[in-house]
């Protein structure tokens, strides 16, 4: 086992950038070996609730569908398995705003749930609603994106890994060459996960190609990355760009459709991240060239497996599930579990996201991408 993937070894998380461990293969196996299902002479301790729980999730927005479409409904489902139906999940999404958030969160305060699962929209403005929380006994978990303040756990994925395995793919598409021009469009800088991300793109893009233009994506908004992508192709020449850097799916699409309307002959290569379907699509026909696969069934049912061990009080469960640790700005040691990615290409479709049940052949390849899903063996 890598020497990183112990409590005592753990790597500061400077503002703007969180740098963690990888996650051990050991606490991400936990759910297939029936450890966190909560057996009592198994704990060795006496739970400190029933199943008779609330757990309050707050996610971040709507403009990505995995929220909607996968993190919420696996959460809750497995929140319900673990307590046999009698724990209940209380749901709110910000539709990006912060405020908003924030006042969900005091909501769910007042109505004195149980523990805290927090995707933040703004990750050092939730702070002081994860400060509420605690005083008032609330345990909360940090969830894709590591929020400031007293948390008591973090689950999301190797978001360095992420950017690397974008860049390294715009890389070995491109080859290694400064006669690449490319433009960089990274996510929103009230999100510590964009600084990961660009810090291992970075890793792979420095030094081998040339970064014409760069932006951030205010909210990760795709009309925000449009705009930048319009002012991009004015100043470097839409002839001149070789490939781009797009952090998510949705400033992916966005990017496409700027190029398409801009007349290019050929779209060069796109990145993206999140495998959402219209970008599953996008690969298939070849408009975009790789997006990066997460599996939100592992990550939201991690969640769900760590919060009810929390509240519960079932410590060595709890424990096996956040073997790694983070320090963020405010809070040090952080207990935390880390789940890996993987590059998603017209190579691998088959073998990801259809294998993983994220989405049916048929949902990828409607007609107008029928004759494309022949080619790659999707369809006969």
């Amino acid at each position: 086992m890598n020497a990183r993937n112990t409590r005592t070894r753990r790597r500061r998380i400077a503002p703007g950038r969180t740098t963690v461990a990888v996650a051990s293969a050991t606490a991400l196996s936990l759910a297939s070996c029936g450890v966190v299902d909560g057996i009592g002479d198994e704990s060795g301790a006496s739970p400190t609730k029933g199943d008779d729980i609330t757990v309050g999730l707050l996610l971040p927005e709507k403009e990505n569908a995995r929220y909607e479409q996968f993190d919420h409904p696996i959460f809750a489902k497995r929140v319900a398995e673990l307590t046999g139906g009698q724990g209940t999940v209380e749901y709110a999404n910000a539709e990006g705003k912060a405020r908003t958030q924030n006042r969900q969160l005091e909501r769910m305060v007042a109505d004195k749930v149980d523990i805290l699962v927090v995707d933040a929209v703004d990750a050092k403005g939730i702070a002081s609603g994860v400060r509420k929380a605690k005083d008032a006994g609330i345990p909360v978990i940090a969830y894709d994106r590591l929020a400031q303040g007293p948390i008591d756990a973090y689950i999301s994925f190797d978001n360095e890994l992420v950017g690397q395995v974008q860049g390294r793919a715009l890389v070995e598409k491109l080859g290694n060459s400064s006669a690449n021009k490319i433009i960089m469009m990274n996510g929103a800088p009230t999100d510590p996960n964009a600084a990961q991300f660009k810090a291992g793109a970075m890793s792979e893009l420095q030094d081998a190609v040339e970064i014409a233009k760069e932006y951030d994506t205010k909210d990760w908004d795709p009309k925000n990355a449009k705009a930048n992508m319009e002012k991009a192709i004015e100043a470097v020449g839409l002839g001149n760009i070789t490939g781009v850097y797009a952090a998510n799916d949705g400033i992916a699409g966005a990017v496409i459709d700027v190029l398409k309307t801009a007349g290019a002959s050929g779209i060069p290569p796109v990145t993206g991240q999140d495998a959402e379907l219209a970008a599953v699509r996008r690969i298939v026909s070849g408009d975009q060239y790789m997006s990066v696969y997460k599996s939100y069934p592992q990550e939201a049912n991690a969640a769900a497996e760590m919060a009810v061990a929390k509240v519960q009080g079932r410590t060595i469960e709890f424990d096996a599930l956040t073997r790694d640790s983070v320090d963020s700005p405010t809070t040090e040691n952080v207990p935390a579990q880390l789940v890996s990615v993987v590059a998603l290409t017209r190579n691998n479709i088959k073998d990801t996201v259809v294998a993983d049940g994220i989405y049916t052949v048929k949902q990828i390849c409607t007609s107008e991408y029928r004759t494309a899903c022949q080619e790659i063996g999707l369809l006969k």
